[in-house]
Formats: C-alpha cells, sequence, structure tokens
C-alpha cells in the first residue's frame, strides 16, 4: 500500500487518515493507486478530473502521463471538456447522439476538424489562452 500512495505522489502518512480528511486530488490518486495495485494494461478514467480545480487538474493528468511512460498503461479517457482531451489524449473520437461522428489524432482533430458536430465542439470552446 505504501509503495502504490507513493508512486502517486503521496506519503505512507496517508494511511492514518480517515476519508473526510483527504483532498479531493489526494482522492483522485488514491483512487488511481487502488486501480494500479491490480496493475492493469489499461485504465478508464471518465471525467476523472472535472471536479477538480484546474491546477490539481493538471497534476493529476501529469501524473497520468507519467504512470502511462513508467508503467505503459493505456487510457480510455472520457470527458467533455475538450482543454482536457487536448492535454492528455492522442486520439479521439467525437460522439455524436451515440455514434462515432470522428476519430483522428489529437493534432489533426482540433487544427482540421472533418465533422460539422465536431467543428460546432471546437468553436463553442472557450480560448483560455486569450486571458493569459
Amino acid at each position: 500500500a505504501i509503495q502504490l500512495l507513493e508512486k502517486v505522489g503521496l506519503t505512507s502518512t496517508a494511511l492514518d487518515k480517515y476519508p473526510h480528511e483527504f483532498s479531493g486530488g489526494e482522492c483522485q490518486r488514491i483512487a488511481i493507486a487502488r486501480c494500479l495495485g491490480v496493475q492493469p494494461e489499461i485504465l478508464i478514467c471518465d471525467e476523472c478530473v472535472s471536479a477538480l480545480d484546474v491546477p490539481i487538474q493538471i497534476q493529476i493528468l501529469d501524473l497520468l502521463c507519467e504512470l502511462q511512460r513508467e508503467s505503459k498503461l493505456s487510457y480510455l479517457f472520457i470527458s467533455h471538456d475538450l482543454a482536457t482531451v487536448r492535454y492528455i489524449c492522442n486520439r479521439v473520437l467525437v460522439f455524436h447522439n451515440g455514434e462515432v461522428v470522428e476519430t483522428a489524432d489529437t493534432k489533426l482533430l482540433f487544427s482540421a476538424p472533418k465533422h460539422p458536430y465536431t467543428k460546432r465542439l471546437l468553436e463553442a470552446t472557450p480560448d483560455v489562452t486569450k486571458w493569459m
């Protein structure tokens, strides 16, 4: 348990805490550690950072990237947050009404979407770099 906690950036002191004493980011790290305990080849991440503050989201996404490099993990990453998708995904499938309407490498999809629905999604996404 200690090794798994350390692998996700927590210390052994977490073993002495009650559940209500953990932050949202720490809870997410614990959830990831629990998954790693069975040495999976793939993790399904369904809106895994949506409830977290942006700086914590980035920490968790960076952790997932690091774990992927170390352990050769694959992720099925499900999200409505296109900025998060762009940050973490290599390949994207866009669903509309339960059907895949477009699939492409992330860079290509974001730079040259083909399907009208994908174009509308990207147009509706705020460009946060304008405010930085």
